[in-house]
């Protein structure tokens, strides 16, 4: 088998190889930055399998994760926040013994109950983490590592100086920012390398384009979008009265802390109203023959800096509709027409606050 593998696709990768023999042809790769990693378009985020979005079947998530691979898709961001690290755990088990197929990016310095909000991005920390996430993810090393949000109290040098040393002894291979302002990622730049940031970015939530995206673009930096789907929104399943039950953070009504960005989303006045935008926005969809979450990735990959863009998921289906996000384009009249169904319904897309307090 072997030997014919090698007659039919020449010195290809065994990991194109593996891919090719399923029939995967059309995922579309980008460079990450300047890691010399080449990352899907489209990416698996694993908040969901962390708890907070209610019950999810490890069984069918670790099929899903293996059908990912199957189609081309090698990005897959966890935290050890999401469930102080069962989120992690889900994903080396799901990974298994196919691990070198994947680029994993985890996320520490978050949900920490005994620091100031919740936030320790100390020395101490950077080297507890890398080796509890290597431990949970069942592998000796990551590809990308990522402060998830900034921690004011810790000098950003002492946090680069840090991940410099865990890239120095391999358990690291690139080094990032989740939630910087572009102050801030200077500071950090000026300790050590940036390779990769990871924001929020999506049809209702563009505020990244007026700093951040330009700033990445013009410093070789690796852009991942979470919440590309709006959390959900951009699903096109809810009604304006959704129960999203107890054990999912959504029916908070965006009320997180400090951090901003969700009331727009799900506030009790902006809900309905959101809604109501993403009613319009299924005929869009219509004309392409595509899926709602089909064109909201679409819109989200289709900037040019944006080397990923993040979708939760929790069954095979799901991962198979969001390959249908990827070899069309949507048209600058459609795209026109998306922006005057946020204007339509006074959807401020690009707001002029930050993310948090």
């Amino acid at each position: 088998m072997g030997g014919m593998a090698r007659s039919c696709y020449g010195s290809l990768t065994p990991v194109l190889v593996h891919n090719l023999a399923r029939g995967v042809r059309n995922m579309e790769h980008r460079p990450f930055g300047r890691t010399g990693l080449e990352v899907s378009a489209i990416g698996i985020g694993c908040w969901q399998v962390g708890g907070g979005y209610g019950h999810v079947e490890e069984d069918e998530f670790a099929r899903a994760v293996r059908r990912a691979l199957d189609l081309g898709i090698n990005c897959f961001d966890t935290a050890e926040g999401y469930g102080m690290g069962s989120s992690e755990r889900s994903l080396g088990e799901a990974l298994g013994s196919r691990r070198d197929e994947a680029i994993i990016v985890t996320k520490f310095g978050m949900n920490y109950k005994d620091k100031p909000k919740f936030r320790d991005s100390s020395r101490e920390r950077v080297f507890a983490s890398i080796d509890k996430s290597l431990k949970n993810l069942g592998t000796d090393r990551v590809d990308v590592f990522l402060v998830h949000w900034p921690d004011r109290e810790t000098p950003f040098e002492e946090t680069m100086g840090a991940l410099e040393e865990v890239v120095r002894d391999g358990k690291v291979r690139a080094v990032g920012l989740s939630n910087f302002k572009v102050d801030e990622i200077e500071a950090c730049r000026r300790a050590f390398r940036v390779d990769v940031v990871q924001y929020g970015w999506n049809m209702f939530d563009r505020r990244m384009q007026r700093e951040i995206l330009p700033y990445c673009e013009e410093h070789g930096i690796g852009f991942m979008a979470y919440g590309s789907l709006a959390f959900g929104l951009l699903t096109g399943t809810f009604t304006e009265d959704q129960d999203f039950g107890s054990q999912d953070w959504r029916a908070r009504q965006g009320k997180m802390g400090n951090i901003k960005m969700f009331e727009s989303l799900f506030g009790a006045e902006s809900f309905p109203r959101n809604v109501r935008a993403v009613d319009e926005l299924k005929s869009i969809a219509t004309r392409y023959d595509k899926s709602l979450p089909q064109l909201a990735l679409r819109w989200a990959i289709s900037h040019p800096v944006v080397s990923t863009a993040l979708v939760g998921t929790r069954t095979v289906a799901e991962v198979e509709d969001n390959i249908g996000a990827i070899g069309w384009s949507i048209s600058e009249a459609d795209l026109a027409e998306t922006d005057a169904i946020f204007a339509r319904h006074e959807i401020e897309t690009v707001p002029e606050y930050w993310i948090e307090d």
